[in-house]
């Protein structure tokens, strides 16, 4: 398929092993794993991602169903319920875990946000709270949240 990127407005051709259409945040999106032959190139975010990537179905300018098959093994299947939990407004990336203090005043909110996340401390000025996420897409959430949210990085201090 021809894709067009919109981090430097370029269209690049990529073969790729469809696993789902997902929609969210008002568009529908190719979930998709990179084909090894494409993936070894090195203009890419992530290299060696064993996650799928993420294609904003309309920015796809061109694309060719191949007659060929391709085979992911059950354990490595793509688990949308999974993926969705950890990923926030559809952003690629690495699968890393963050930690923060939310001093806001509706916890229950963060946990339906971020589905993996876990208590792990309260105090009377507000939580300390442990998600594993997927991607960037965190960080802009992260910053909508305002100063209701303090990352704490792995020394203990805070950030953002």
């Amino acid at each position: 398929m021809d894709y067009f990127r919109l981090k430097d407005k370029s269209v690049v051709s990529r073969k790729v092993k469809p696993v789902a259409i997902m929609f969210s945040e008002y568009y529908f999106y190719l979930t998709a794993f990179i084909d090894e032959k494409d993936h070894a190139r090195d203009d890419f975010d992530v290299l060696n991602d064993s996650f799928p990537t993420i294609y904003r179905i309309d920015r796809i300018r061109k694309m060719k169903v191949l007659n060929e098959k391709f085979h992911i093994p059950y354990h490595s299947r793509f688990e949308e319920g999974e993926f969705r939990k950890r990923v926030q407004f559809m952003y690629g990336g690495k699968i890393q875990k963050i930690k923060f203090y939310y001093s806001g005043s509706d916890v229950d909110a963060i946990l339906d946000r971020l589905p993996t996340a876990v208590i792990l401390d309260e105090d009377a000025g507000g939580y300390t709270i442990q998600a594993e996420v997927f991607g960037k897409g965190i960080d802009m959430w992260i910053r909508s949240q305002g100063s209701n949210i303090k990352i704490i990085n792995e020394k203990g201090g805070s950030y953002l």
